[in-house]
């Protein structure tokens, strides 16, 4: 799982025809049959019918996830299921108990034969405020909207019963020929209005997202590999064609980086597009499967950020085919949805994955060493703001639970960091001649996708597989407490910490806005309520007036972005022209930019000799 945060200050800003029934048979009782009806939604609410197999026990329950694989929280998805009720073959109710939030008891249950529920979507209850603990992350979410989009995460929708997740499972949906399904499981109905997928079990069901809208994707294929990006963009603005030539290019750049590692034959990338009104997803980034990402973004981003923050989480969620699917712990293969055990290595699944994403782009020349140094110093920066001498191991496993679930986000930074560092150490001690990608190599030849490895054996065969530093730093830095020096580190490679200036952003500083928006006008004001910097105070500008245009550009709530991405652009004394309104009264500014400058750590290579172990790093 990737987030992105579009600023903790701009979400300030912006925020403040078959039907089912017919469909199935119980001919087999080896397997869950389920029917998904997207023709006769009501209220956004989709029927769900599941033939059940044959029970044997007196007694069965039902249940809908509590937390599935690459989110690390508890979202509890049976809050979305209404009126689940259970018949025999004969059509007469059994007796059915709510027993948690997720679970429902069905007694009688060796006649039982089917049931229904309602699904409702999770998309229409967002804030925006807070993930993870009362809101699911949009990209792990539901969306119904008849007749134009749902965005089918299987997890919302289709359970499973106690004791039966291993059983194969056949899922019928009817939807307007309009729609079509973007996925990467095969449709085995040649209909328009059908689609027929079945799974080996449960998990390789809920592994498999499905996007219903209009038509709009690209194929293409990298190396062997089956690459699908769908896309849903609600005015149109944006089509699968106009972001493909970059996601070719990256994919192809990560296939190339890769080399041996090739885990699946079929890669769907499922961009879903936010109007960010009141009842669409606010939580923007993506979820990992073995063959798919969904991603969820803000449709008012211009291409240039839309492409680049699609670049961000599809690289990192693209390398989980490395890890966690062909490299990981029985808690993941062995998955409880209801009650989860974690695993301890987050570090792995997340941070090397997060390394990988960006090591890759200076390893196929997407960046250059500058670029890469950056990155490297706000993870850093952003790694020292966290708990520092927290167990990564111990955080890892118990990452559902307070104090360690606020320490997740550091997965994407310190755990990174661990993933540079073992990548330098191993480095060293070849010579230059391997590095990380090597020891995943041989990790994932030595277990792959159905064979997991024991939590705690996994040090002692990574130690196995490199040098006795690698066990060493492992112990010390990861399940141990000690803060890792990363200077020593980077200094191994003839990198130093330096300190600039650099300019920040003149409507933002970190999660503080200089500028609010009126949700019902959409007019973007400059807040009365801060002391403004001096890219405020030197063209004259105060708090409470209205931003109508900036270089003879209009902006409003709609491109908002548009006018962040282009103050990036600015460099200091260029000429500028604002067009407010004050007091009632429209008038136009002109003056120079006065950017904002603040000292910030950095990187820089400043050593020579250590140049072979350097370029070894970036380009063996």
């Amino acid at each position: 799982m990737k987030r992105i945060l579009f600023s903790l200050a701009l979400a300030s800003v912006l925020w403040s025809c078959k039907t089912a029934s017919t469909s199935i048979t119980n001919a087999s009782k080896q397997e869950v049959q389920v029917a998904i009806n997207l023709n006769d939604i009501k209220n956004d609410k989709v029927m769900v019918t599941v033939n059940a197999p044959s029970i044997s026990t007196d007694e069965i329950t039902y249940h809908i996830p509590k937390t599935v694989p690459g989110t690390y929280s508890e979202d509890n998805y049976g809050r979305y299921i209404d009126d689940l009720k259970a018949y025999d073959a004969k059509g007469n109710l059994l007796e059915v108990k709510k027993t948690d939030a997720n679970s429902w008891s069905i007694a009688n249950a060796k006649t039982l034969y089917k049931i229904t529920y309602l699904v409702n979507d999770s998309f229409d209850t967002e804030t925006g405020k807070k993930f993870g603990d009362d809101e699911i992350f949009s990209p792990a979410g539901s969306n119904i909207d008849a007749g134009k989009n749902i965005m089918l995460n299987t997890h919302c929708f289709v359970g499973y019963f106690t004791n039966y997740m291993s059983i194969p499972y056949e899922v019928t949906i009817s939807h307007p020929a309009t729609l079509w399904g973007a996925t990467s499981m095969t449709d085995l109905d040649a209909s328009a209005t059908n689609d027929k997928f079945i799974t080996s079990r449960y998990a390789e069901l809920v592994e498999n997202p499905i996007m219903y809208a209009k038509p709009d994707y690209t194929t293409f294929t990298v190396d062997g590999m089956e690459i699908l990006i769908g896309v849903y963009s609600p005015t149109g603005k944006y089509t699968a064609e106009s972001i493909t030539p970059e996601m070719k290019t990256m994919m192809t750049a990560q296939k190339n980086f890769l080399g041996k590692i090739n885990s699946t034959k079929k890669y769907s990338v499922l961009l879903y597009l936010s109007t960010m009104k009141e009842d669409d997803a606010k939580g923007f980034g993506a979820l990992e499967h073995p063959t798919a990402t969904t991603v969820v973004l803000p449709e008012m981003m211009p291409k240039d950020e839309l492409v680049k923050s699609m670049k961000d989480v599809v690289s990192h969620e693209f390398f989980h085919i490395v890890t966690p699917l062909s490299i990981h712990s029985k808690e993941i293969q062995y998955f409880d949805y209801n009650a989860p055990k974690m695993s301890q290595h987050l570090w792995m699944y997340e941070g090397v994955t997060e390394y990988f994403a960006n090591l890759f782009q200076i390893n196929q020349g997407l960046i250059d060493e500058d670029e890469f140094y950056t990155r490297i110093a706000e993870k850093i920066t952003r790694a020292n703001t966290m708990n520092d001498t927290m167990s990564f191991t111990t955080m890892s496993a118990n990452v559902l639970t307070q104090p360690y679930k606020d320490q997740y986000l550091n997965v994407y930074e310190k755990g990174a960091l661990i993933g540079m560092c073992l990548d330098i150490i191993i480095r060293e001690k070849s010579n230059g001649e391997k590095g990380i990608l090597d020891l995943m190599q041989k990790l994932s030849n030595e277990y792959g996708p159905t064979k997991p490895f024991n939590d705690e054996e996994l040090f002692a065969k990574i130690t196995a597989l490199t040098y006795p530093e690698v066990g060493t730093f492992l112990s010390t830095y990861v399940s141990g407490t000690t803060p890792i020096p990363y200077a020593t580190y980077l200094a191994k490679v003839g990198v130093t910490n330096t300190i600039e200036k650099v300019p920040g952003n003149v409507f933002l500083k970190g999660k503080t806005p200089y500028i609010n928006v009126d949700q019902k006008t959409k007019e973007i004001i400059v807040d009365p309520k801060i002391t403004l910097i001096d890219f405020y105070t030197s063209l004259g500008l105060k708090g409470g007036d209205i931003i109508i245009a900036i270089n003879n550009k209009p902006y409003s709530l709609d491109n908002i972005y548009e006018m962040i991405a282009e103050s990036q652009k600015w460099k200091e004394n260029d000429a500028i022209s604002v067009k407010i309104k004050r007091n009632g009264a429209t008038q136009i500014i002109n003056g120079k930019v006065k950017l904002p400058y603040e000292e910030k750590d950095g990187l820089k290579a400043t050593d020579s000799s250590k140049n072979k172990l350097k370029e070894a790093w970036f380009k063996a």
